[in-house]
C-alpha cells in the first residue's frame, strides 16, 4: 500500500506594501527590545514544540541530538549528509517497514484474541475466528433485520480497552453503510437487547490508514433502542462505524474499506 510522505514545512512570510517610517527615540526603543527578547525565547522554546509535535506524527524514532545539529548546520551554511530527495525516500522506507510490522502484529495479537477468547463462557462465534459477540442484556422487542435503520448507542475500543468513537446522543445508523463486522452482528437483535462485539480486522477497517493503528481488533458495545427507523434523508442519520471515510479519534469513527 502506498501512502504519501508529509514533511514539515512553513510558508513564506506575506510581504506588504510600503509602511509610514515612525522615528522612535532609542530610550522607547530599549524596553521594547529586552521584552522582545524575552518573547523570542519563549516563541523558539514553541516553535520546537510544533517541530516535535510533527515529527511524533511521523511515527518514526528520530535521534534528536542529530536532528538539532542538522538545524544547526543548516543554519551555518554545511551541507546537508544527503539531499532532499534521498532523505524523502529513505524515510518513505523507513515509514513502509514500520508499517508493515504493526500490520503483522496487529494482525497477530487480534487472531490470537479471538481463538483464546471463543471459548469464554457465553461468546457465541458468528463467523469462525472473524467475529464473536457476548449478550450482556436480553431484549424482547422488534428484530433488526438487514437493510434496516436501527436506533442505537454505542461505544467501540481497541483491544488495550482505549475507547476510539461512542455515540454522544441515540444514532439512527444505516446498516448498508456501515462495516461488515458492526453490520453481521447487529442483525437479529432485539429492541433492548444489548451486546459486546469482538470484530476481527477483516470485517472491520483492515489496514486503512488514519487515526486507527492498521488491522486493529475492534470491540464494540451496542445497545438497540430501536429496531428500524425510516431513512427520511441522510441528515438523519449518526455517524456509526460508517465504512466510507475516517473521523478523528475523539469522534465517532468511519473509515475505508
Amino acid at each position: 500500500m502506498k501512502r504519501s510522505l508529509t514533511i514539515f514545512s512553513f510558508g513564506a512570510l506575506p510581504l506588504f506594501g510600503a509602511q509610514e517610517v515612525i522615528s522612535v527615540e532609542p530610550a522607547t526603543i530599549a524596553p521594547l527590545v529586552k521584552a522582545a527578547e524575552h518573547d523570542m525565547t519563549k516563541i523558539s522554546r514553541a516553535f520546537g514544540h510544533l517541530m516535535g509535535q510533527h515529527l511524533e506524527t511521523l511515527g518514526l524514532e528520530f535521534d534528536m541530538p542529530s536532528v538539532i545539529q542538522g538545524i544547526q548546520d543548516r543554519l551555518n551554511g554545511i551541507a546537508a549528509p544527503m539531499s532532499e530527495t534521498e532523505c524523502l525516500q529513505a524515510l518513505g522506507q523507513i515509514q513502509e517497514i514500520a508499517f508493515q510490522t504493526q500490520c503483522h502484529e496487529n494482525l497477530k495479537k487480534a487472531e490470537d484474541f479471538l481463538k483464546q477468547n471463543k471459548n469464554e463462557p457465553g461468546v457465541v462465534e458468528l463467523e469462525a475466528g472473524k467475529l464473536q459477540y457476548v449478550r450482556l442484556a436480553e431484549g424482547k422487542g422488534s428484530i433488526v433485520e438487514e437493510h434496516f435503520c436501527p436506533l442505537i448507542r454505542y461505544c467501540g475500543k481497541f483491544l488495550d480497552g482505549k475507547v476510539f468513537g461512542q455515540s454522544q446522543e441515540d444514532d439512527v445508523l444505516s446498516l448498508d453503510d456501515t462495516i461488515e463486522g458492526f453490520k453481521k452482528s447487529i442483525v437479529g437483535m432485539r429492541e433492548g437487547e444489548k451486546r459486546r462485539i469482538f470484530i476481527h480486522p477483516e470485517l472491520g477497517y483492515g489496514q486503512s490508514t488514519g487515526f486507527l493503528p492498521p488491522n486493529s481488533l475492534l470491540t464494540f458495545e451496542i445497545e438497540v433502542i430501536k429496531a428500524n427507523t425510516p431513512k427520511a434523508d441522510d441528515s438523519t442519520l449518526g455517524k456509526g462505524p460508517h465504512a466510507n471515510e475516517l473521523s478523528q479519534v475523539d469522534a465517532p469513527i468511519t473509515a475505508t474499506k
